[in-house]
Protein backbone atom coordinates (compact mmCIF):
# COMPACT_ATOMS: atom_id res chain seq x y z
CA UNK A 1 0.00 0.00 0.00
CA UNK A 2 1.35 3.42 -0.94
CA UNK A 3 1.23 6.24 1.60
CA UNK A 4 -1.41 8.26 -0.35
CA UNK A 5 -3.76 5.24 -0.23
CA UNK A 6 -3.00 4.86 3.48
CA UNK A 7 -3.84 8.54 4.05
CA UNK A 8 -7.04 8.18 2.03
CA UNK A 9 -8.13 5.30 4.28
CA UNK A 10 -7.31 7.34 7.41
CA UNK A 11 -9.28 10.26 5.99
CA UNK A 12 -12.34 8.13 5.25
CA UNK A 13 -12.21 6.51 8.68
CA UNK A 14 -11.73 9.71 10.64
CA UNK A 15 -13.67 12.23 8.60
CA UNK A 16 -10.54 14.40 8.41
CA UNK A 17 -9.49 16.11 5.20
CA UNK A 18 -6.78 14.33 3.22
CA UNK A 19 -4.29 17.01 4.21
CA UNK A 20 -5.09 16.67 7.92
CA UNK A 21 -5.11 12.88 7.69
CA UNK A 22 -1.61 12.95 6.15
CA UNK A 23 -0.32 15.31 8.84
CA UNK A 24 -1.82 13.26 11.68
CA UNK A 25 -0.59 9.99 10.12
CA UNK A 26 2.97 11.31 10.01
CA UNK A 27 2.67 12.56 13.59
CA UNK A 28 1.39 9.19 14.85
CA UNK A 29 4.16 7.27 13.08
CA UNK A 30 6.83 9.65 14.35
CA UNK A 31 5.47 9.44 17.90
CA UNK A 32 5.43 5.65 17.72
CA UNK A 33 9.08 5.64 16.67
CA UNK A 34 9.99 7.81 19.68
CA UNK A 35 8.98 4.85 21.84
CA UNK A 36 11.37 2.44 20.13
CA UNK A 37 15.04 1.63 20.03
CA UNK A 38 16.90 1.78 16.69
CA UNK A 39 16.31 -1.88 15.74
CA UNK A 40 12.63 -1.77 16.69
CA UNK A 41 12.16 1.44 14.67
CA UNK A 42 13.75 -0.20 11.63
CA UNK A 43 11.40 -3.17 12.06
CA UNK A 44 8.41 -0.81 12.21
CA UNK A 45 9.51 0.97 9.03
CA UNK A 46 9.63 -2.41 7.30
CA UNK A 47 5.98 -3.04 8.20
CA UNK A 48 4.63 0.31 7.04
CA UNK A 49 3.17 1.29 3.68
CA UNK A 50 5.85 1.65 1.02
CA UNK A 51 6.85 5.29 1.42
CA UNK A 52 5.59 5.92 4.98
CA UNK A 53 8.99 5.06 6.41
CA UNK A 54 10.28 8.33 4.95
CA UNK A 55 8.26 10.22 7.59
CA UNK A 56 9.74 8.50 10.61
CA UNK A 57 11.90 10.49 13.00
CA UNK A 58 14.95 9.08 14.70
CA UNK A 59 13.97 7.15 17.82
CA UNK A 60 14.49 8.86 21.16
CA UNK A 61 16.19 7.19 24.09
CA UNK A 62 16.41 7.70 27.80
CA UNK A 63 20.10 8.19 28.53
CA UNK A 64 19.76 6.36 31.85
CA UNK A 65 19.07 2.94 30.35
CA UNK A 66 19.18 3.34 26.57
CA UNK A 67 15.42 2.75 26.29
CA UNK A 68 12.89 5.26 24.98
CA UNK A 69 11.12 7.24 27.69
CA UNK A 70 7.82 5.62 28.72
CA UNK A 71 4.71 7.60 27.85
CA UNK A 72 1.03 6.82 28.28
CA UNK A 73 -1.87 7.40 25.91
CA UNK A 74 -2.53 10.95 27.12
CA UNK A 75 1.07 12.00 26.47
CA UNK A 76 1.12 10.09 23.17
CA UNK A 77 -1.97 12.00 21.98
CA UNK A 78 -0.56 15.29 23.26
CA UNK A 79 2.60 14.72 21.21
CA UNK A 80 0.59 13.75 18.12
CA UNK A 81 -1.54 16.88 18.49
CA UNK A 82 1.49 19.10 18.99
CA UNK A 83 3.36 17.57 16.04
CA UNK A 84 0.33 17.76 13.75
CA UNK A 85 -0.86 21.15 15.00
CA UNK A 86 -4.34 19.84 15.83
CA UNK A 87 -6.61 19.90 18.88
CA UNK A 88 -6.95 16.99 21.32
CA UNK A 89 -10.12 15.57 19.74
CA UNK A 90 -8.64 15.61 16.23
CA UNK A 91 -5.48 13.93 17.55
CA UNK A 92 -7.58 11.23 19.24
CA UNK A 93 -9.79 10.54 16.21
CA UNK A 94 -6.86 10.66 13.82
CA UNK A 95 -4.70 8.37 15.96
CA UNK A 96 -7.48 5.80 16.23
CA UNK A 97 -7.95 5.93 12.45
CA UNK A 98 -4.21 5.48 11.84
CA UNK A 99 -4.11 2.41 14.11
CA UNK A 100 -7.22 0.97 12.44
CA UNK A 101 -5.68 1.54 9.01
CA UNK A 102 -2.38 0.01 10.10
CA UNK A 103 -4.34 -3.03 11.29
CA UNK A 104 -5.57 -3.53 7.71
CA UNK A 105 -2.33 -2.53 5.96
CA UNK A 106 -0.01 -5.05 7.62
CA UNK A 107 -0.25 -8.67 8.68
CA UNK A 108 -1.68 -9.64 12.05
CA UNK A 109 1.79 -10.55 13.32
CA UNK A 110 3.26 -7.26 12.11
CA UNK A 111 0.46 -5.30 13.79
CA UNK A 112 0.93 -7.20 17.04
CA UNK A 113 4.66 -6.47 16.93
CA UNK A 114 3.97 -2.73 16.50
CA UNK A 115 1.39 -2.66 19.29
CA UNK A 116 3.71 -4.61 21.58
CA UNK A 117 5.98 -1.55 21.61
CA UNK A 118 3.19 0.53 23.16
CA UNK A 119 2.23 0.44 26.86
CA UNK A 120 -0.66 -1.87 27.78
CA UNK A 121 -3.00 1.07 28.39
CA UNK A 122 -2.97 1.83 24.64
CA UNK A 123 -5.39 -1.06 24.03
CA UNK A 124 -8.36 1.23 23.44
CA UNK A 125 -6.53 3.22 20.77
CA UNK A 126 -5.52 0.16 18.78
CA UNK A 127 -8.99 -1.36 18.51
CA UNK A 128 -10.96 -0.97 15.28
CA UNK A 129 -13.13 2.13 15.08
CA UNK A 130 -16.33 2.46 13.08
CA UNK A 131 -16.20 4.51 9.92
CA UNK A 132 -18.01 7.84 10.12
CA UNK A 133 -21.45 7.91 8.45
CA UNK A 134 -21.60 9.13 4.86
CA UNK A 135 -22.55 12.75 4.65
Amino acid sequence: MRFPLFVDAVSRRSGLSSEQAATVSRAVLQTMVERMTGGEAADLAGHLPDDAGDYLAEPGTDPADGRPPAIGPVEFLRRVGERAGVDDETARIGTAAVFATLREAVTVDEFRAMVAELPRDFDGMTQPIPRPPDR
